[in-house]
Order: structure tokens, then sequence, then C-alpha cells
């Protein structure tokens, strides 16, 4: 019997429209579901919270957008549970399913015939005063960035505690390959295919036009010092998380020891989602 975990975006009827239809189903096919509090609570049925699913669940179904994934991505952490992403967002990079092929894919699933890509996850720490004081699990990126209304700030730059630069710049972006297609796109950064071991460091609108995105392996220890004084200053973490950050602050990336696992639909290929959500060769 497979356990299935059900999580939807919370705020939009459609994800239980399709539930209606897509629970008696799963029953049909011997597959035992746990549905999340919230949903559950407008289909009027038995659910469990968000944070027990992936300790109940073999495979995760998520019903939602790019940013529903990401949630569950971190919050699977440890765990390893395999994700079936079913775009209702937008653009949908992690969500690769579309609702009309959904039954086809999880028979798919169901029969052990999809592929399960890994993805490397990073780790972020911040340290004040020799201390950890907040720690966090990443799939798409983390970001250093100022407020609307800050200045430039300066950000000391060290890989394997050897001195890079002291960037001043709006921010910093420190991206997996999975969020190579996320905000490290938008500051000039190269798409990296998913499975790489790699990670991008990006700076954002740098004051110096020749401070440009590089790419590292992925068994570096990234350390980031806030020098600027009195600036309004934020560590965001997949553009969901946020965390308020003083002077001398230190921001430790390094790639974490979970690793994200998505399925892939059998006849799906990356550049083909590049080519459709990036509009590639069109004119």
């Amino acid at each position: 019997m497979k356990k299935i975990g059900i999580i939807c975006k919370t705020g939009q009827s459609e994800p239980a429209e399709i539930l209606k239809e897509l629970l008696p189903w799963l029953r049909q096919k011997g597959c035992e579901t746990h549905v999340d509090n919230e949903t559950a609570s407008v289909l009027n049925i038995e659910g469990v919270p968000r944070s027990q699913i992936p300790s109940l669940a073999d495979i995760i179904v998520v019903l939602g957008g790019d940013g529903t994934m990401l949630g569950v991505a971190r919050l699977v952490g440890e765990k390893g549970v395999p994700i079936l992403g079913v775009n209702i967002g937008g653009l949908g990079f992690l969500t690769a399913v579309y609702k009309d092929e959904l039954y086809e894919v999880l028979e798919q699933v169901l029969a052990g015939e999809c592929s399960v890509e890994e993805r490397i996850m990073l780790k972020a720490c911040v340290i004040r005063h020799s201390e950890c004081i907040a720690e966090y699990v990443v799939v798409n990126d983390v970001v250093v960035n100022k407020g609307a209304l800050a200045r430039i700030i300066d950000l000391e730059t060290y890989i394997n505690h050897n001195f890079v630069a002291t960037f001043k710049a709006d921010g910093l972006i420190i991206s997996t390959p999975t969020g190579s297609t996320a905000y490290a796109l938008s500051a000039g950064g190269p798409i990296l295919y998913p499975t790489l071991k790699s990670i991008i460091l990006a700076p954002i609108c740098p004051h110096t036009l020749t401070n440009r995105p590089i790419v590292l392996p992925d068994d570096v220890l990234i350390e980031i010092v806030l020098k600027s004084r009195n600036e309004d200053v934020f560590l965001t973490i997949d553009g969901q998380v946020g965390f308020s950050l003083r002077q001398n602050d230190i921001v430790e990336v390094k790639k974490s020891e979970f690793k994200a696992r998505f399925f892939i639909p059998c006849e799906r290929d990356y550049y083909q989602i590049l080519r459709t959500k990036l509009k590639w060769g069109e004119r």
C-alpha cells in the first residue's frame, strides 16, 4: 500500500475541487491518504498537520505553485520523501505536472515508472556574537538584501575562509541550481542544470560593474559579513522566510546534508521546461 501525503496551496478553492475526485481514485488504487489540515477542513474530512505529513507518507503530492513546492521541500528535510508537484500556480518550474495529466502521471508514479530527481539544498546560519541564532534549510536561494529605502550595503565575503571581496551592492544571492531560474536569473546569473553540484554567488545591482556572478563547487563554505551600520538589511530564504540582520552579523551558507527529491514525468525533459516557461524560440 502506498501512503500518499497531499498538501495544497491555501486560499484557493481549486485544489479542494480536484481532491473531490482524486481522493476516491487513490483509495480505489489501494492508497492510504493524508491531507493537510487546512485543505481537509474545506472538504469536511479528517486531516493532519502539515509538519507531520513527511513522517506519514511515502510520496507527497503538492497541488499549488512553486511557492508551495518550496515550502514543502523545506518541510520534508531529512525525511527525503519524493514530491510530485501539480501546477495550479503561475510559472511553475518545480510544479512540472499539469492538471489534465495528473492521473496519467500518478499511474506512472504508483507503478514505479516515474524517475526521481535529486537536487542539492543549502543550509544557512546567522551568527551573532559567535552564536548561531537562526538556521534554515534552503531549496532555491539565500538572499541578503537591503530594504526599500536603505542605501547600498557593504557585504564582506569569504569562500572557505579566503577573502573574496567587499561587495557594495543592493545585496547578494547564493543560489542552488534549482534556484538558478529564480532571483539569480534576474541578477544576471547563469541557468544551471538542476542536478549539478554547484552554487551560484550573484551580487544584486553592484556598484562596481565588474562584480559578476560566479559559479562555485557545492562543497564550499560561504561567509557574508554585514559591515554596514544602521541599515535596513534582511536575510531571505526562498523568498518566503525573512530574518532581520545587524551590523557584523555573519551569514554562513553551505550545502545541506539533505536533498530535495522531485518526481519528473517520464516524457518530460528540462529543456522542454525551459522552452515552455521562458518562451525560448518564440517571437
